[in-house]
């Protein structure tokens, strides 16, 4: 024997019949307190800031990177040949 049941509710008729809490307070709680600390810290992911950041403990950083895009992109090889 086979039996379908199709019940057409939404979301929160369907919590509310099977008892379970309502916790829409508490997630808009936490995505308010995310969204304060995103944006509180938003300053310190901005391309600017971590280029700063990166090139404070090592003056020879920007060497460094330079070297590495260019082995990257494949140019290591033909770098190495020049000198």
């Amino acid at each position: 024997m086979k039996v379908n049941v199709e019940i057409d509710c939404t979301p929160l008729e369907a919590r509310q019949f099977f008892g379970l809490p309502d916790v829409s307070p508490m997630q808009t709680a936490v995505m308010d307190k995310m969204q304060q600390q995103v944006m509180a810290n938003i300053e310190k992911v901005s391309p600017e800031s971590l280029i700063q950041s990166w090139f404070t403990f090592d003056p020879k950083i920007a060497e460094r990177f330079q070297e590495m895009f260019v082995t990257m992109a494949g140019l290591g090889g033909m770098a190495k040949k020049d000198k």
